[in-house]
């Protein structure tokens, strides 16, 4: 009997996908650059179990010739790239890879805020241009993380996570806004659910984590902006549009707050006019999730929930429609 095809639609790392290969015929996109329209759907034509990452729109051009397809497997937390309500009429599987990446998303961004307070960047940039030559008391002075106030924007799993590494290795208050209470952190960590006015007011950093939804978008905006302490830093790794870009360069540049930094972008891969050119940004290009172990458990995830319906006969363990 002929194994099923599974085509991953990206380039992405083979840890996590052993037992896939040995169950699959398994076609994985060449190179570094996401595939044309035309080669997704070319490859949404053959396959019986499609992987995708947020490049990749999943919608009803494509599911209307992905004859056999029974599965999409995203390779990521979020799903915004695919239409789910088209997915569920097509019967087809959507599923996405939670596990604990989390954890990593939040590092990345307990950095950000580390980078931004200390000014390391900037000290980075004064450094190579040969601009130090000798201690001064007043040089590139920022603020201490410990006992500040974080506010999160999200309370889920990553939220959750950076609360655990704010309180427990810097003694930060935390502040939360999320449309569902998580009583966990608050036991745990002594969160404080609050409207977003409030938590913006209060914070000296501002983590974003929520999905990108229409109530979403923009949540971040030149009001929001205004509410912030002009010591006050913004973090983004959740979705760029959730952010104003445009909005975020004015407030930098008439210094209404102290810092941004994203992983993620509005216009992405571009940026904002004049956003780098800004010397109190730090920009990383969507790496939050970039670790050797994330990413093998991602692979993991997705090839378990496709194995699920193709070999198993059965209800893919994450998923989504």
């Amino acid at each position: 009997m002929k194994k099923p095809l599974v085509v991953i639609a990206r380039n992405i790392p083979k840890e996590g996908l052993e037992e896939l290969y040995k169950h699959c015929r398994v076609h994985m996109h060449r190179g570094s650059m996401p595939p044309t329209r035309a080669q997704l759907l070319s490859y949404a034509k053959e396959a019986d179990a499609l992987v995708t990452v947020l490049t990749e729109k999943v919608d009803a051009g494509l599911l209307s010739v992905a004859k056999n397809l029974k599965i999409v497997a995203n390779y990521a937390v979020g799903y915004d790239n695919i239409d789910l309500k088209v997915a569920h009429r097509a019967g087809v599987y959507v599923t996405n890879t939670p596990g604990d990446l989390g954890a990593s998303v939040a590092e990345h961004a307990m950095g950000m805020i580390m980078v931004l307070s200390k000014r390391m960047l900037e000290g980075d940039r004064f450094m190579r241009r040969g601009k130090y030559h000798a201690w001064d008391p007043n040089l590139l002075l920022g603020n201490d993380v410990r006992d500040k106030t974080l506010g999160i924007i999200g309370s889920g799993s990553i939220g959750s996570a950076l609360v655990k590494i704010a309180k427990a290795g810097f003694g930060m208050r935390i502040l939360y806004n999320d449309i569902v209470r998580n009583k966990k952190i608050e036991q745990d960590y002594h969160a404080k659910r609050v409207p977003l006015s409030q938590l913006l007011k209060a914070s000296d950093a501002v983590s974003l984590h929520v999905p990108l939804l229409p109530s979403t978008r923009h949540l971040i905006g030149a009001k929001e902006l205004n509410q912030m302490k002009p010591t006050a830093v913004l973090v983004n790794t959740a979705r760029g549009p959730v952010v104003d870009e445009r909005a975020l360069v004015a407030a930098l540049k008439a210094k209404k707050i102290a810092g941004a930094a994203l992983d993620v972008f509005e216009f992405e891969p571009r940026l904002a006019p004049g956003l780098a050119k800004l010397p109190n940004v730090v920009l990383t290009p969507h790496i939050a999730s970039a670790t050797v172990e994330a990413r093998a458990q991602m692979g993991s995830i997705a090839a378990q929930n496709i194995l699920d319906v193709l070999i198993r006969n059965r209800h893919p363990r994450n998923a989504l429609a």
